[in-house]
């Protein structure tokens, strides 16, 4: 059996050697085979003669008049045109890898619910490597930087990555009040927050979103009284279950506000915190990848994005 470091030694026939073989294998003319190749005939003729020396064996017979193969060249062909074809696919691979993104979105949105962006998702070539994990937009950067993931759809812009992650601002997702339908604010077209803070604020961990979670808590400390909160449960559904039974009420991107469930309702937040309890979402990407292919994938993103 061949060693790795015999597989890897100068003892093997070099790419360019083979295509040279199996040039003038299908011409059966030097000069022709020359031609092909776009290159001269004196160095076609020395890899050819390099690769006999190399494996000890003459592959073609020549005379002035007409070339031909050996038996040696023979069996020599049907293995040169497989090696290649092998390497030949092995590049496309790789080639294809490369322009494939890993596309990681956030879990606290619905893009699909979300037009243009998820079409404009669906339209990229990024295959199955599109994912939705089950992760924060924390988590997300992380494995952004990590080169776990080339590019990430994320709820604000994280905190002490400039230097390393590049943003751009893709969209503007409002949040809604999902409240109990028993409660008297239930009956408004719009609400305050003022009007549901008898009710317990179901609120996220800090660490989830640092960036998101000071601009929300900018605006609740410019309530008249502050807002009592618990700590929402993993399960979101868990958390609508308990705001259907008057336990709390809850902001959720509009795209989340899908599940309909007895006791439960959503309501748009009144004008003047509307303009400043929100989502944007930018894609980020790290500062060092240029490749065309996530460029397309950022262009097409934020098209008609200011």
């Amino acid at each position: 059996m061949a060693t790795a470091a015999h597989l890897i030694s100068n003892t093997l026939p070099s790419v360019k050697q083979l295509q040279c073989f199996l040039a003038v294998a299908h011409e059966l003319n030097f000069r022709r085979a020359a031609e092909r190749l776009s290159m001269t005939q004196p160095p076609l003729t020395r890899h050819i003669q390099s690769l006999e020396a190399l494996l000890h064996q003459q592959l073609f017979s020549r005379s002035t008049h007409a070339v031909s193969l050996t038996e040696a060249g023979r069996a020599l062909v049907a293995r040169a045109e497989s090696i290649l074809e092998a390497l030949s696919a092995l590049h496309a691979d790789a080639l294809s890898r490369q322009a494939r993104l890993r596309i990681g979105l956030t879990r606290t949105l619905d893009f699909t619910r979300i037009p243009p962006v998820g079409a404009r998702l669906a339209q990229l070539d990024a295959g199955d490597d599109i994912d939705s994990p089950d992760l924060t937009s924390a988590r997300l950067l992380q494995c952004l930087t990590q080169n776990r993931l080339d590019l990430v759809l994320t709820g604000e812009k994280g905190a002490g990555n400039e230097e390393s992650v590049r943003y751009r601002w893709i969209c503007r997702e409002p949040l809604l009040i999902a409240l109990p339908t028993t409660h008297p604010a239930s009956r408004q077209h719009q609400v305050s927050l003022d009007e549901v803070s008898d009710l317990p604020l179901f609120w996220f961990a800090r660490r989830a979103n640092p960036a998101f979670y000071h601009k929300c808590e900018k605006v609740f400390a410019q309530l008249p009284a502050p807002l009592k909160k618990v700590k929402e449960p993993d399960d979101t559904l868990t958390m609508l279950a308990h705001i259907a039974r008057g336990k709390g009420f809850a902001l959720l991107p509009q795209s989340k506000c899908a599940f309909n469930q007895a006791g439960l309702c959503y309501r748009p937040l009144r004008d003047s915190k509307a303009q400043q309890l929100n989502i944007d979402v930018y894609a980020a990407t790290r500062h060092d990848d240029v490749r065309p292919a996530l460029l397309q994938a950022l262009a097409r993103l934020s098209d008609g994005a200011p």
